[in-house]
Order: C-alpha cells, then structure tokens, then sequence
C-alpha cells in the first residue's frame, strides 16, 4: 500500500507525460505518493513530525542514564518540569575538515530553522573523509521546551561549499542557500500569477490539478494572496500524469485559459477544476470538468479545447516540468518561497510563519 501521510504526492523521474496502463499500475504499486527522505527536506525542517527524525543518527546522542531504582517506596514526586536538552560537550578531536567552518553550518541552519524560536541545535562534528573536499557534518537537534527527544542529524558537505548531500539528495548549502533558486524562479516561472508585476517578492506554487493535495493547499494560497498583497503569487504546471491520468491535459487547458484570458480567468477555472476534481478520474468526466470550467472562467471550451490539443502548448507545460526537476521539487503541491522550498499545505499559521522569516532574510517588507 502506498503511504499518503506525507500530504504530498512525488513525482516519477521518467522523461515522458505519457504512460501505458500497465506503467501506471506499476509506477502506484510502487508508492509513488510517500513521504520524502531527505534529511533538510521542508518536511524535516518543518520539523512538523519528529518521528521524520528517528531514522536519522541517533545513535550519536548520548542516551538517558537509567535511573537507579530506590530502596523503600517513596513518596510519589511531581514531575520535573520539561526544560531544554543538555548536549554533550564537543570533541575538538572531531572537527578535522578544514570546510565548512562551524560558523558556515551554523548560518545555514539558522537560515533553516530560524523562524522556529522554539528550536535549538549544536554543531558536534565536521570530520573530514576519505574524498577529498567531502565533509562528514553531524548536528544535535532538540527544543527548548524539551518536550520532543533530542535526535543527531548527519549530512555530508560538497568541496565546492553550495551543496550538501542528505540520504540520496542533493541540496542547497551556505549561509543563503536558495540564492540560485530564486533567480531561477525570477528568470523561468512564467505562469499565471497574483499580485504585482514585480519579481521582487515571489511565491511559485507547482501543482497538479488531479492531485487531492493539491487541491487541500488551494486554501493557503488564498490566505496567502490576501496576506501578502506585495508577493507575486505564480501557478507552474507540474502534472503526475503516472498516477494521475488527466492531470497533463488539464494542465493544456490551463495554459490556453491564461493565453486567451489571462491571470484573472486562470484562477477562476483553476478553482472551477479544483472544486469538479473528482470529475477527473476519467476521460469523459474530465472532458466535462474542463469544459466547465473554462466556461466558469468566461471562455469558449471549444476553443480552448483545440488550443490544448496544439504541439506548443504541450511543449510549455513540459518546460514547467524541466523548471520543477531543475530546481529539485519532487513533489506536490511545493512552495518555493523566493526559492525556498515548503510545502503549501502545512499548517497555514506556520506557513506564514517560514514566508515571513524568509521576507526577514532576503530584506522584503510587506
């Protein structure tokens, strides 16, 4: 059985939209929706479940010393008040690479968790291997309240200082890691979008129209839109056409209803497909989810049909796809927040909680 706890659905690495019957069967039994494994994914960093961390390197904090049973029975005690973790002294002995500095992990970790005040961490070693320029980097994580157990956390840091590799991932590093990202995003995401002209503050939300999450986080991003009027709010295509088989041609349909109508009736049929999404679970039923649905959004279904029939229009929802891989999204619906990658259906008030840490960072006020 595949797993959806992770409210979010992953993307397969084929290079085609198109999928057999069979390829589609396969791809589902092979839990294509689950939630992420890499170590410093926004679902780790979230830190919205600590049971994400326990497959990490626990083994490297201390345990809790047994406590020595009393002799006669005493009094039953009230419970010593929660307070944070005590982490073990360092061992200079285990700083041995020469990079990162521990100043270097300690800024990308407060870029990362910073916006949680809650949140405390130690650097406990960066100890060189036996690949030149690759550093071995393990990190005590706890909280200050000290309900949650403190977990160890490893990762290894690339010579070249800009990325990491966490399990089997390779992400973003440094005191600014999505830097690249957000340029990326400035210069590529080229959908439909609310709020202003201006690149400045930005938000792109990759989604498909048959993914359930999806449609769970459409709520966000109206909270978002009208929380954050100085942010552009953009809409790329990422259809899963592997387990959602007319994702790909309602993602056709979108981007003719923007052609010919622009922002303002794209998000009127985004919330018309949303809404008829289980019209989607087959052809028939999505043929007529999207037709009215363009209809909703004040156009001719016939004409936007034949558009997303068109070579070029296939060609563009393709290229968000490229934009989604190039950038490292794996699954939806994602968030990148000036580049920064969460995930837009968590909870809202901590959603809002990263987006405003994050204006904080890149020096935006609303």
């Amino acid at each position: 059985m595949c797993e959806e706890s992770s409210g979010s659905e992953r993307l397969d690495s084929g290079p085609s939209r198109r999928f057999s019957h069979e390829h589609r069967k396969r791809l589902k039994e092979n839990c294509l929706i689950r939630l992420s494994a890499r170590l410093f994914s926004a679902a780790l960093l979230l830190a919205l479940s600590w049971s994400a961390l326990e497959a990490s390197a626990q083994t490297q904090v201390p345990p809790v010393p047994a406590q020595t049973p009393s002799s006669p029975a005493a009094e039953p005690a009230a419970p010593a008040p929660a307070g944070p973790p005590t982490f073990p002294k360092p061992d200079p002995a285990n700083f041995t690479a020469a990079t990162p500095t521990k100043e270097e992990v300690n800024a990308f970790l407060q870029t990362n968790w910073g916006y949680d005040d809650n949140r405390m961490w130690q650097v406990q070693a960066i100890m060189s291997t036996p690949v030149q320029g690759l550093s071995k980097v393990i990190v005590f994580v706890g909280d200050k309240s000290g309900k949650e157990k403190p977990q160890g956390l490893e990762f290894f840091a690339l010579p070249d200082g800009k990325h990491i590799i966490s399990g089997d991932e390779v992400l973003p590093f440094g005191e600014h890691p999505y830097a690249d990202y957000r340029a990326e995003m400035q210069q590529r995401a080229d959908g439909p979008y609310r709020g202003p002209a201006s690149k400045n503050f930005e938000m792109v939300e990759f989604a498909d129209f048959q993914c359930p999450h999806c449609k769970e986080a459409q709520a966000n991003m109206d909270k978002l839109a009208t929380d954050f009027p100085n942010a552009r709010i953009v809409f790329q295509n990422n259809p899963i056409e592997s387990i959602h088989p007319q994702a790909a041609t309602a993602a056709d349909y979108g981007v003719c209803v923007a052609k010919m109508g622009g922002s303002d009736a794209f998000f009127r049929f985004a919330s018309a497909v949303f809404d008829g999404q289980d019209g989607l679970a087959t052809a028939d039923g999505a043929t007529l989810t999207l037709n009215s649905a363009t209809t909703k959004a004040g156009l001719d279904p016939a004409k936007v049909s034949a558009c997303a029939a068109t070579p070029g229009v296939k060609s563009q929802v393709e290229a968000s796809e490229k934009l989604a891989k190039d950038v490292g999204v794996n699954q939806v619906p994602m968030l990148l927040v000036d580049g920064r990658q969460v995930p837009a259906n968590i909870p809202y008030d901590t959603l809002k909680k990263i987006i405003q840490y994050q204006e904080k960072l890149d020096g935006i006020s609303q």
